[in-house]
């Protein structure tokens, strides 16, 4: 049965606004286009598409680039028209960098997941799941577009980039430049479990994450209290301690949706480990004859290894569940407004009146004591 692409296709192109019930001031908008995805689906089945103009559209060409950067090589908008053509006959390139084989076989589960979507009004849960983690009253003021494809980079699933555009030829920026945009990969998320309906939350789950980094981010912006820590707090240190309290709610975030909060049965474990590359990590950063070659590696290890060699994000984690299951949301919240230094120093409170639970090292309590005077 084809999708209807006269109503399906215009209610997922349209923006979704959720504002906070209460204060009114959580204002986060969310674009949505789909049309890489549908017109790639609708190649997969042998039921029409045209490569060339999927390959023209935004959302392709994001992914694109991205499968260029994390396959460490030069891809053209002609190696996905060839890539799209071969799908569409089901004849194989011998070279799949996009992952379409998998994806045409896979075709039935990511049309259903396509279609879910738009039923369970996805990008309305989305933002009523980050917004949960701010503190009432919070203002935010972020758009943000996300573009669903069907096709990218076997690590693909979902990401975001800051992008500029030069027409519709997508050029990735640094901090601070471009447009936050989010790319999300049906063809990865239909291996997030068995039912279409643990593939939403699967999605649901990791899309939240993205959407808690782009709306922290906007918070951040108007806030007077972050503009004075980021003046006040530039050491390498410093940048451990954010990326483990932003990337560490984040992760904590999407393991309350997948999970209900609840760790693996071989949790202790990974996590003493995390813990324990951590505290060195942080010795290591605070030395003052680390080089900055050794400082950028242990900052990027931190967060873009494996899951749980992922020590800054996984420690995050653990501080984050932590503080949220004994202190309650209201703190874990508050640590959004008063930044890392509170976050960590409330996790160190709970440590002297729990000696059972994972602990930082003596060295990092003393650098805590001496931001907090």
């Amino acid at each position: 049965m084809p999708i209807r692409t006269g109503v399906l296709f215009f209610l997922l192109l349209l923006p979704i606004f959720l504002a906070a019930q209460e204060h009114g001031e959580f204002q986060v908008v969310l674009d949505v286009s789909s049309l890489s995805a549908e017109k790639t689906i609708e190649l997969y089945q042998g039921l029409s598409g045209r490569p060339d103009d999927i390959a023209q559209l935004r959302g392709s060409q994001i992914a694109v680039a991205t499968t260029a950067m994390l396959a460490q090589r030069r891809l053209e908008l002609a190696d996905l028209e060839r890539a799209l053509e071969a799908a569409k006959f089901n004849q194989s390139l011998g070279d799949d960098v996009f992952r379409m084989k998998d994806a045409r076989q896979n075709v039935a589960a990511i049309r259903e997941l396509f279609l879910e979507l738009q039923r369970r009004n996805f990008a309305q849960k989305v933002i009523s799941t980050v917004e949960q983690l701010f503190p009432a009253g919070s203002k935010v003021r972020a758009r943000l577009p996300i573009y669903i494809v069907a096709f990218g980079h076997q690590n693909i699933d979902a990401f975001v980039r800051r992008v500029v555009w030069h027409g519709n030829t997508p050029a990735f920026a640094g901090e601070g430049e471009g447009e936050l945009t989010i790319v999300v990969n049906l063809a990865k998320a239909v291996y997030y479990g068995r039912s279409v309906d643990e593939r939403f939350v699967g999605l649901l789950s990791v899309v939240a994450h993205e959407v808690f980094h782009a709306a922290f981010g906007a918070y951040k912006d108007q806030s007077a209290v972050w503009r004075a820590h980021y003046a006040g707090h530039d050491s390498y240190f410093d940048h451990l301690l954010d990326l483990a309290h932003n990337e560490g709610i984040a992760y904590y975030l999407t393991l309350i949706q997948s999970s209900r909060g609840r760790l693996p049965a071989d949790w202790q474990e990974k996590v003493s480990g995390a813990l324990a590359t951590f505290n060195a990590s942080a010795a290591e950063l605070l030395s003052p004859t680390v080089a900055q070659r050794r400082a950028f590696d242990l900052l990027r290890m931190a967060n873009t290894s494996g899951y749980w060699e992922n020590f800054g994000a996984i420690t995050g984690m653990i501080i984050a569940r932590q503080i949220d299951q004994t202190l309650g949301r209201a703190a874990l919240s508050e640590t959004l407004a008063a930044g890392p230094v509170d976050f960590f120093s409330k996790y160190a409170a709970l440590m002297q009146r729990d000696n059972s639970i994972p602990a930082l090292s003596p060295l990092i309590l003393q650098e805590l004591s001496r931001r907090r005077r």
